[in-house]
C-alpha cells in the first residue's frame, strides 16, 4: 500500500510543479504587437522593370489583410532599372479606399469603381508604403511609415 500512496503523491507533486511553472510563464508573457515582415520582396529590378515596360504597372492585392484597401500598384519609369520606382494605392487620389481600380490589360490605364478611365499617376500616393531598391538588384516594398 505504501508504494501506491508514494506514486500518487509523486504524480500530485509533479502536476503541482507543472501547473506552477505554466502559471508563472503565462503571467510574465508579453503581447507581440508587430508580427510578420515589414517589407515585401517583389523580385529582381531588371525582371520587374521589363514586366512593367511590356505590361504596365503591377497591381498587388492587399499585403496586410483581406479588406483590399491596402492594395498597391508598383510602377517604373525611365531607363535606369534601379531608379524611377513608385508605389500607389490601388484607388484614385480623388476617391476613398473603397473605390478600388482594375487594370486595363497590358496598359498604364485603370478603371475605377465608377467606370472612369484613369492613368497610373492619378492613383493615390501612399504615405506609409514606399519602394526600396536593395543593392541595385532587388525591389522591396517597405510597409512601414514614411522615411524621415
Amino acid at each position: 500500500m505504501l508504494p501506491i500512496l508514494g506514486g500518487i503523491v509523486f504524480f500530485v507533486a509533479l502536476f503541482g510543479i507543472t501547473w506552477l511553472v505554466a502559471d508563472s510563464m503565462t503571467n510574465h508573457s508579453s503581447t507581440v504587437q508587430d508580427i510578420g515582415r515589414r517589407t515585401f520582396v517583389v523580385g529582381r529590378v531588371s525582371d520587374i522593370a521589363k514586366s512593367v515596360a511590356a505590361n504596365g504597372p503591377v497591381l498587388y492585392p492587399d499585403l496586410r489583410d483581406s479588406s483590399g484597401t491596402r492594395s498597391i500598384v508598383i510602377d517604373h519609369t525611365g531607363d535606369n532599372e534601379a531608379l524611377g520606382w513608385q508605389v500607389y494605392y490601388a484607388y484614385p487620389a480623388d476617391r476613398s479606399a473603397q473605390c478600388l481600380v482594375t487594370q486595363i490589360e497590358k496598359s498604364r490605364t485603370f478603371s475605377d469603381c465608377e467606370g472612369r478611365s484613369i492613368t497610373v499617376d492619378q492613383l493615390k500616393l501612399p504615405d506609409d508604403v514606399r519602394p526600396i531598391v536593395e543593392n541595385r538588384t532587388t525591389l522591396l516594398i517597405d510597409m512601414r511609415a514614411a522615411a524621415p
